[in-house]
């Protein structure tokens, strides 16, 4: 008979809001629930902005929700807890510190003895294969080796719960790979069988390579749409049919959609929408590729494997495809439009004009710009006229961004040009 394991974190309920401004609200997590076991991994898997990293700071006590609440072996969290460590995305290692002492800094924090914490840290750092570069300093250490010094610090308090925020994703793939197996043994050890992994993600793979439970998120707010058990044992295949299925059936949640309106809404959207980073050569590569009708290459897993992708940035291409209808996204595929295939198989002049009419037709910010630029006498307007439009909407690093996108898109399509030196959009270029 298996053996029930208590929870060790419970989120119940678990909202979130930002002030954006004094008028405005930005609300980043709704009605987040579940737990987390002892002695599991589970990852939170989904796109850059869905609130994961924002709800994995309410759990570890940095920063407070706005409603519901998160209780850590059955009492509330509302400031950092002994017994949950964290590990963060860029190393947060103190470049003034060895590694022995950035390891024995969570020590010091809890008060423990000077002797005991250099003992405990310097066992810490064999653990995690540094031993011999404890008096190196960060500088001096590769990428992979800075984030072998956070999980080091994160793991010599002996959490109960070690929470990682994308610790791999700032490091080359074949260094990503290594530090996930030697987690992953590290965790295995009977000293860690009752401990539990909370790791956020946008790496289907990862999640499914490591996780027991897998739980999607949805964006805007970020809440729970689906929890996955991963079934497969240890060590796992990345290629098995079982692991495909897994990765086939993530990709199928996180492109499905709920109902009518939110079918809808993609065809239809405002002047504020928040348009991902998706360069016009990407969507033409994208584009071309969905064209070539020699195998099917509908499915979006197979896309991200022959491209190298990661979810992130491949449904940020799909979704700009979707928006100027030259495809259409669902359950894990993706197929051209007429006007998808005509954009792909056009000569350079044509597809500029085709690609110019869909985004006057489809993006409301390139309209008006385009509107802005031919009524003003001069035919010129500053890029901080178009960003205050959008700050009615978006945050301002959110505006900024948003419309250095749509520059790069209007300039392709010879819509508008633009002048970085004075910050400037004009119609000197186009006719």
């Amino acid at each position: 008979m298996n053996e029930i394991k208590k929870n060790l974190i419970e989120i119940k309920n678990v909202k979130k809001v930002f002030k954006k401004d004094i008028q405005q609200d930005l609300l980043v997590l709704e009605n987040v629930n579940f737990n987390l076991r002892e002695g599991e991994i589970v990852a939170l898997l989904g796109r850059s902005g869905s609130g994961k990293s924002t709800l994995l700071r309410v759990i570890a006590g940095l920063i407070e929700s706005s409603a519901g609440q998160v209780l850590f072996r059955g009492q509330p969290v509302t400031e950092p807890a002994q017994g949950i460590s964290m590990v963060f995305q860029h190393f947060a290692l103190m470049p003034w510190l060895t590694v022995l002492q950035n390891v024995e800094l969570g020590l010091e924090a809890i008060g423990v003895p000077r002797k005991e914490r250099r003992q405990r840290a310097l066992k810490a750092i064999d653990t995690i294969g540094l031993d011999g570069f404890e008096s190196a300093f960060p500088k001096e250490l590769s990428g992979g080796m800075r984030q072998r010094v956070g999980i080091a610090r994160a793991l010599v308090v002996n959490p109960d719960v070690l929470l990682m925020d994308e610790p791999f994703s700032a490091l080359d793939v074949l260094t990503a790979d290594n530090l996930r197996n030697d987690l992953l043994d590290l965790w295995q050890q009977e000293e860690n069988k009752n401990n539990s992994i909370l790791l956020v993600t946008h790496n289907i793979e990862e999640a499914i390579f490591l996780a027991d439970r897998v739980i999607v998120f949805d964006s805007n707010p970020g809440t729970v749409r689906s929890i996955l058990k991963v079934d497969i044992s240890h060590p796992r295949d990345d290629t098995s049919p079982e692991f495909r299925s897994l990765v086939n059936r993530i990709y199928k949640l996180m492109t499905s959609v709920k109902g009518k309106e939110e079918t809808e809404a993609i065809s239809v959207i405002d002047l504020g929408y928040r348009f991902p980073d998706a360069g016009v050569s990407e969507l033409l590569g994208l584009a071309e590729m969905l064209a070539d009708e020699e195998t099917d290459k509908s499915n979006l897993a197979y896309i991200a494997d022959e491209l190298a992708l990661d979810i992130d940035d491949l449904l940020s291409l799909t979704e700009v495809l979707d928006i100027l209808h030259f495809a259409k996204q669902a359950d894990g595929e993706i197929i051209l439009t007429e006007a998808g295939k005509q954009f792909a198989e056009a000569d350079i002049l044509q597809r500029k004009k085709i690609f110019a009419a869909h985004l006057l037709m489809y993006v409301p910010l390139v309209k008006l710009i385009h509107r802005v630029l031919y009524e003003n006498a001069n035919h010129r307007e500053s890029k901080r006229y178009f960003i205050g439009e959008l700050e009615d909407y978006l945050s301002n690093e959110d505006a900024g961004r948003v419309l250095r996108v749509v520059i790069e898109w209007g300039r392709y399509a010879e819509l508008f040009a633009y002048d970085d030196n004075s910050g400037e959009l004009n119609l000197e270029n186009p006719e």
